[in-house]
């Protein structure tokens, strides 16, 4: 048996593939954090995020163990205001069943940090990371201990003044998952022992807005999720029947209209998916025109085709209020869509001179 493992090491395929193993660990951290972007989702619409008003890195992990735990949790959230304005009377129950949502959400976290930590640090210090790679890991561990913190940031701003917590800080938060997705997506491609294949610059910067804008459609999500914007104008394609609605741009400033106003966030949301559509489709026209590497092709495809099923989500998520299904549905999506725009930008990576 040792023989036999040894030989399958030391076979043309695993030395043509040596980061392999890499890869593997990477494509496993890559799936808890989309686990945790739809688990999130999950505590939102479930108005879950506040059950838990203390931080805790580390004791934070051990869950109400008795009876007494359960009644003390539950006596700090029925010290904040949503407790007050929103779930007067809750039942100790019912409060459970938010918890634990905000609970496991916490705790993916936390095991997200052991699962990268821990073998991060053994391929470090058995010499199996390419060179240069382990800084680029490091970036990335860092950016995740910030978005724990993040998180607390976002939890804390619902705990005094408000009932919910801040569309900034949640669009932070939100933002910030989807880079970490995105930074593990393509450390992941750049170990793949297949190179990217050869590219022009202009392919390139196409592919480069295309994964741009659909990261800005995700942070307008952001906004529409925070403001529960999803719950109202439950028509398509017009507004309550109007295509552009009254009350559009209604704050003053007119800036605050774009993270504040329901109205117009909803409306932007929309605007914006149709156009990272039609520039999704001007990306595989112009790649078709070009005789583009067939790979290149195939990717903006697919991206295409992903988007054109997002969409249509998207709007039966609208036309049924946003029920739970159908949210977790459209905000998973999205993270798979941003992980094919990824891709199809680490395709166009390989730039040929002219």
């Amino acid at each position: 048996m040792a023989s036999l493992t040894q030989d399958r090491l030391s076979s043309p395929a695993a030395a043509a593939d040596p980061h392999f193993a890499v890869r593997v660990w990477l494509w496993c951290v890559a799936a808890l954090v989309f686990a945790m972007i739809v688990v999130g989702g999950a505590t939102r619409l479930t108005d879950s995020g506040l059950s838990i008003t203390e931080w805790k890195p580390i004791l934070g992990a051990i869950p109400p163990l008795s009876d007494a735990d359960w009644h003390e949790v539950f006596a700090k959230y029925r010290e904040i205001p949503e407790y007050h304005l929103v779930n007067k009377g809750m039942s100790l129950e019912d409060f459970k069943s938010i918890f634990w949502w905000e609970w496991s959400h916490r705790f993916l976290g936390r095991f997200i940090g052991v699962a990268f930590a821990v073998p991060f640090l053994f391929f470090w210090a058995t010499g199996r990371l390419r060179e240069g790679f382990a800084k680029k890991l490091g970036v990335v561990l860092a950016l995740g201990a910030v978005q724990g913190a993040i998180g607390w940031y976002m939890v804390s701003s619902g705990l005094v003044d408000r009932v919910d917590v801040s569309q900034y800080r949640l669009a932070l938060h939100l933002s910030v998952a989807f880079l970490i997705f995105a930074a593990l997506i393509w450390l992941i491609l750049s170990l793949s022992p297949a190179p990217p294949p050869a590219a022009t610059k202009g392919q390139r910067v196409l592919a480069g807005h295309l994964a741009g804008f659909v990261f800005l459609q995700v942070v307008l999500g952001a906004f529409v999720a925070g403001l529960k914007a999803g719950l109202a104008y439950n028509t398509w394609p017009d507004m309550n029947g109007a295509l552009i609605p009254p009350g559009l741009f209604a704050l003053k400033p007119w800036h605050k209209n774009f993270f504040e106003d329901i109205t117009t966030v909803q409306f932007n949301h929309r605007l914006m998916a149709y156009f990272v559509l039609a520039f999704a489709v001007l990306n595989l026209a112009l790649l078709a025109k070009a005789k583009a590497d067939g790979r290149i092709v195939s990717s903006a495809a697919i991206v295409l085709g992903a988007m054109v099923l997002q969409a249509a989500i998207g709007v039966w998520t609208l036309l049924y209020a946003v029920p739970l299904g159908l949210g977790l549905a459209h905000q998973g999506g999205a993270a798979i869509v941003f992980a094919l725009a990824i891709r199809h930008w680490w395709l166009t990576s390989n730039v040929q001179r002219a």
